[in-house]
């Protein structure tokens, strides 16, 4: 027998000791990673290309190595330290109502990154992001909901008329998605109650005469809130980036929530004994001077602000983008049409957001884009096309159903060719 210098024993011995990790260190490793994946997917309703990158960065900043296999409500992790690994399961249903946590956890991120944080300190850090109050009350969370829906209602008819019914109609959806908080069983049907409840006090106080437009261009703005327009971009986003699986599941789950919405809207029209034939889509004449639509988007972005929990110091930015997306769509939309305004005011929108979010003392670029993308208004299209069928105008209604699917086409490629623009060779911002 070859005698084995001792040496060489302990060397062989120390080794073996960092290529096996304790079973402690790695459990540690993968409980984080499990909660930071959670937390990313939960708030992954604007599309989950970076859920990855990011748990992968997170991983190898802490000495391990990461993979995920998504789809948008669930993420099979594994986490390899030295020669152990582990599986889990994560699940976490995709939503973007609590965007403070994701403004709070970039630096979380930029720090692991920097190597300036342990698993330990890094767990206690995600702790208090999770558990963090929502920084607004539900009373202003409620005068949110009623903002965003008066902001955007003169994007659907230039009308004081429109906006009065709209306060009224807002008031209504937002107490219902306000209480929806504290009722989980109610959350699960929120679109089609709140749709059904807003189409039968449409139809019955405001819908009366048709000078004031049709009835679902009055609905729509106190809808917007719940319609999946955000949904039905970042789907057709992950599709032309590649992520094929979440992108068709997340499609699926945007046109159920779109026809739970168009559902409410004929159960309003049953209730109250109304015609189908009501629903034609004619907007009323302009009666706004262009400043009232020039400030609807200031109430808008605060409105998006309190409503989405979004920090209030980022109102300021927030408003700019929104001001420079609305001034490209419309100047483009002149030269090029509108299909060609849409695109670049996406693309713009998508690049100034990817270059922004660049810096680790600035939001995420998710953030960035929200506000942005709603003056797109691409979910009303949606609504607008399912209703009009249902009132026996076929022409109309197909006419909305495709330029729904053209106008969610070139968004979505339009964020895509505006990020792929201007982003860096580094890890993609949060």
């Amino acid at each position: 027998m070859v005698p084995v210098p001792v040496g060489y024993v302990m060397e062989a011995a120390v080794e073996q000791q960092r290529a096996a990790p304790a079973p402690a260190v790695l459990d540690e490793l993968t409980a984080f990673l499990a909660r930071l994946t959670r937390l990313l997917l939960r708030s992954s309703g604007e599309g989950a290309e970076l859920i990855e990158d990011s748990v992968r960065s997170a991983a190898r900043a802490l000495g391990g190595e990461a993979s995920l296999l998504l789809v948008p409500d669930a993420a099979a992790l594994t986490v390899t330290v030295g020669v152990g690994t582990r599986t889990v399961t994560v699940r976490g249903f995709p939503e973007v109502f609590r965007l403070d946590q994701v403004t709070a956890l970039k630096p979380l991120l930029t720090d692991l990154e920097k190597g300036n944080l342990g698993v330990t300190e890094a767990d206690r850090r995600l702790t208090r992001i999770e558990n963090a109050p929502a920084p607004y009350p539900w009373p202003l969370k409620l005068l949110g909901i009623v903002l965003f829906s008066l902001g955007f209602a003169p994007l659907m008819q230039p009308t004081w008329y429109e906006v009065g019914s709209t306060a009224v109609l807002a008031t209504i959806a937002a107490v219902l998605a306000v209480t929806a908080d504290q009722l989980p069983r109610l959350a699960k049907v929120l679109p089609l109650v709140v749709s059904t409840v807003v189409s039968v006090v449409a139809l019955e106080v405001f819908a009366r005469e048709p000078a004031h437009g049709g009835p679902v261009l009055l609905m729509l703005p106190a809808l917007f809130f719940f319609v999946p327009g955000d949904y039905l971009s970042a789907a057709t986003a992950e599709l032309a980036a590649g992520l094929i699986t979440t992108g068709a599941i997340r499609l699926v789950y945007a046109v159920f929530l779109l026809v739970q919405l168009y559902l409410g809207v004929l159960l309003g029209v049953f209730a109250t004994g109304t015609s189908t034939h009501a629903l034609w889509d004619i907007a009323a004449d302009s009666d706004m001077a262009r400043w009232a639509l020039f400030l609807g988007w200031i109430v808008f972005t605060a409105g998006t602000v309190l409503a989405f929990a979004i920090p209030r110091r980022l109102f300021w930015p927030l408003l700019l983008l929104v001001y420079v997306t609305v001034g490209v769509q419309s100047l483009f939309t002149k030269l090029v049409g509108e299909v060609g305004g849409t695109f670049v005011a996406a693309a713009v929108l998508s690049a100034a957001a990817t270059l922004l979010a660049r810096s680790e003392h600035r939001p995420p670029r998710l953030v960035l884009l929200l506000p942005g993308f709603f003056t797109l208004t691409v979910g009303s299209l949606g609504m607008r096309g399912l209703t009009t069928l249902a009132g026996g105008h076929v022409i109309e209604g197909f006419r909305d159903l495709l330029k729904l699917v053209t106008i969610v086409t070139a968004i979505a490629v339009g964020m895509v060719f505006g990020a792929a623009l201007t982003e860096g060779r580094g890890r993609k911002s949060p």
